[in-house]
């Protein structure tokens, strides 16, 4: 089971469920290039060059077909490595995945910050300032009110590794806010290619697991309505009064929630780890 994490995220978003899925299946949580520990070393942040390198991993370091856990832009990145390489994924969830925004369904806020951020000029600016006038605790902690109704729910020990990694960001990886912003970028660019989404979702063979919080401000429930209604043969589930990390805000339903469908749908993997990868 490969966990990908999504924009702005790292192996920590999965800090309170990894354990436990592990009880199911090898599970590997890797960064993404320019997130987490894993610097661009002169490689690009887009949603494409990361899924490229997905395959890498799911082929050097998992060395099978693996069940892809994606959230967000880590959804959408999965959901094409599913149609690209049908023969490496043998199950699929998807947590919030980016996708084409549903008529009506938007925020203001994440609207205006997007906007921002595909700006060249504004959105470096941007992220400067924030770094400037905020510590890397209220940095993560703003960060976590916009992705959850309730912050209070996710383990303190998770969020303590966020701050921990937020920290180490700031301080050591200058490569941090390019990356954020390239894939920033990228994701907007692909979002709006209903179309080619839309081709994408189509091809997806393997088994689906789509899950959806009611309260996510950055993928609405009518969006996931929308793509759910698309495949109907996929498994939906809605996470009532949760936001955009069901796997952090809401961590023991979640593990509960893969489980079943994994008894379900997916056949018992043969091995039990859990690990982090930089890539």
């Amino acid at each position: 089971m490969v966990l990908v994490h999504g924009l702005g995220g790292a192996y920590v978003n999965w800090l309170g469920v990894g354990a436990a899925l592990a009880e199911r299946a090898r599970v590997l949580a890797p960064d993404l290039a320019g997130f987490g520990r894993t610097p661009l070393a002169g490689r690009s942040a887009t949603v494409r060059a990361n899924r490229a390198l997905l395959a890498r991993f799911v082929d050097a370091v998992a060395g099978e077909p693996v069940i892809l856990v994606g959230n967000s832009m880590g959804g959408l990145i999965s959901m094409i490595e599913a149609a690209e390489r049908p023969h490496m994924v043998r199950g699929l969830v998807l947590v919030g995945p980016a996708q084409p925004l549903a008529r009506g369904g938007v925020d203001a806020l994440v609207t205006a910050a997007f906007a921002a951020y595909g700006l060249p000029l504004v959105g470096g600016a941007l992220l400067r300032a924030r770094a400037a006038l905020q510590t890397p605790r209220r940095t993560v902690l703003t960060t976590l009110r916009l992705c959850c109704v309730d912050p209070e729910r996710i383990a303190p020990e998770v969020v303590e590794a966020h701050v921990a990694l937020a920290r180490e960001r700031l301080e050591h990886m200058p490569w941090a806010n390019r990356a954020f912003l390239q894939a920033a970028r990228s994701v907007i660019l692909e979002i709006t290619r209903r179309t080619s989404v839309q081709r994408t979702v189509r091809r997806i063979a393997a088994p689906t697991l789509l899950i959806q919080g009611t309260a996510d401000r950055l993928v609405r429930l009518a969006a996931s309505r929308g793509l759910a209604a698309s495949r109907p043969d996929w498994t939906f589930e809605v996470f009532d009064g949760v936001g955009h990390v069901p796997q952090m805000e809401a961590s023991e339903r979640f593990v509960d929630t893969v489980r079943r469908w994994m008894d379900a749908h997916v056949p018992a993997a043969p091995s039990t780890a859990s690990e982090t990868a930089q890539s």
